[in-house]
């Protein structure tokens, strides 16, 4: 039965659901989310206010770290609104244009991460393969340019996806098995022809994720040559230290997204449960690790820190 407010093709409102199998214990899941809503949140409000507050920090580097840290700022508040309301208050209902608009902005901030991580990754090899030219290439402009560029890829990617999910009937029940609103969720709750989604969804994960992966591999092969062209053994080292912090970076996202379509391709009967908890690592982990990352292996983060901490002792 349609309620009034329904129509006969969309739900009012979908069903979110938690983390299936653990009903009994979403009070402690609802403790763990909210830790890694308040060390994501924390540690990259801290980063963004090192960035602006040090003038040492004010390069090209800690330019774009601050694009990834608005970036992650974006992904953890375009799934707070729900993902606290089902574990914490079990309200279980979002509206359905609503449910659009999360999904939206959720694979919006996810491939504008994918973005980021390449242009980081370009700011590496320049520092390293051509050292004397980078403040000539990474000029401030540049760096501007690249951040627009990044988002207005992702965003126009991504704008048809609402519309091609609204032309939809659903008819299969409104539960979704998350609690946000994901593509590929609402595709199991769709009825009708969903090959145009699933076409247009595998082009937009290609251009970006695909082509944003081997870029940041040929980046790094090149990277490599030039360290292996070093004669000291100690610069080699120094050179592929600046790098690390953004190899720890790229792992922890790409890492989960690799899990995750290689569990959807080849373990397809595994538990609901596996598939929902990849998931939520897949979102909720490269915000809470990136700016702990960097705070452990960038020098100047470091001191940044310190330097705050000193003041507000003395």
């Amino acid at each position: 039965m349609l309620s009034l407010n329904d129509t006969p093709f969309q739900p009012a409102t979908l069903q979110l659901t938690g983390i299936l199998g653990m009903q009994a214990g979403h009070a402690w899941v609802a403790l763990v989310f909210c830790i890694l809503y308040l060390i994501s949140i924390t540690g990259n409000l801290s980063i963004l206010a090192l960035v602006v507050r040090e003038p040492a920090l004010h390069q090209p580097m800690y330019y774009f770290l601050s694009m990834l840290s608005l970036n992650d700022l974006g992904v953890s508040f375009s799934t707070l609104p729900t993902v606290l309301a089902t574990f914490c208050f079990n309200y279980r209902h979002v509206g359905f244009d609503a449910c659009l608009v999360q999904m939206f902005f959720i694979h919006t901030f996810s491939f504008m991460e994918s973005g980021i991580l390449l242009a980081m990754s370009f700011d590496r090899f320049v520092a390293i393969c051509d050292p004397l030219r980078y403040a000539a290439v990474l000029t401030n402009s540049r760096i501007l340019a690249m951040g627009l560029g990044i988002l207005a890829k992702s965003f126009i990617t991504l704008f048809p996806f609402p519309f091609l999910v609204k032309r939809l009937p659903f008819c299969k029940g409104r539960i979704l098995h998350h609690s946000y609103c994901l593509h590929p969720d609402l595709m199991k709750v769709a009825c009708g022809d969903i090959h145009v989604n699933n076409i247009y969804g595998l082009f937009v994960v290609i251009f970006t994720y695909g082509v944003d992966s081997v870029f940041i591999l040929l980046s790094y092969a090149l990277i490599l040559r030039a360290v292996l062209a070093i004669a000291s053994q100690e610069q080699r080292l120094k050179a592929l230290n600046t790098c690390m912090s953004h190899i720890c970076a790229v792992l922890a996202f790409y890492v989960p997204i690799i899990a995750v379509s290689m569990i959807h391709r080849f373990w397809k009967s595994a538990p609901p449960v596996v598939h929902v908890m990849m998931s939520n690592v897949y979102l909720f982990v490269p915000p809470m690790l990136n700016p702990i990352i960097y705070s452990v292996k960038t020098k100047e983060i470091r001191r940044g820190i310190f330097k705050i901490l000193h003041k507000s002792q003395s």
